[in-house]
Parts: C-alpha cells; sequence; structure tokens
C-alpha cells in the first residue's frame, strides 16, 4: 500500500481489492495527502471478481495497454516517469 501511494498522482484514487486480514505497515501519512481517496474492498471473494469481469464485458470497459520488450526496460520507465503511457505499459519477457 504504501509503495502504491507514492506512485499515486495528486487527486488520485487507491482502490485495494482482496485486502487480507495482515497488519497495515507504518505509514507516512504525507503520502496520502494528495490523493482524492483511498478505499479497501475488504472482502472480496472469488464470486465477487467473476461478478466484476462479467459486468466489466457488459459496460463495456476499454483498456489500453502499450508493451515495450525487456530490452527496452529503460526506456520503458522513462515514459512511465514523463507521463507517455496511455493507459497500463508491459514489459514482454520472452
Amino acid at each position: 500500500m504504501p509503495r502504491a501511494l507514492g506512485h499515486l498522482e495528486r487527486g488520485g484514487t487507491l482502490v485495494l481489492a482482496g485486502v487480507t486480514m495482515t497488519p497495515v505497515p507504518e505509514l507516512d501519512y504525507g503520502l496520502l495527502y494528495w490523493s482524492a481517496r483511498c478505499a479497501a474492498w475488504l472482502n472480496f471473494t472469488r464470486q465477487d471478481a467473476q461478478e466484476l469481469l462479467q459486468l466489466a464485458a457488459e459496460i463495456p470497459i476499454h483498456t489500453s495497454v502499450q508493451t515495450f520488450p525487456l530490452s527496452a526496460a529503460n526506456e520503458a520507465l522513462l515514459a512511465l516517469k514523463r507521463s507517455e503511457i496511455d493507459g497500463a505499459g508491459v514489459l514482454l519477457v520472452v
């Protein structure tokens, strides 16, 4: 959770699904300062996931993915740092 918050843009939302009953680590509250919302889905079951995916197909949700070969990992990280990736950046390990 702290790592995810550290990458959240100002005004962003962090949603944690399938949170287990493990202790939450000590948190630097400065990470929460700029977030608009932080929420957890504490009882996310396999059936919940199936229903969510079915609903996502009906809406439909469209995703955007930009792939990079593993050899271009540094370029991918720079693009991520510069907010040049629209959607998710994925390293292909082949």
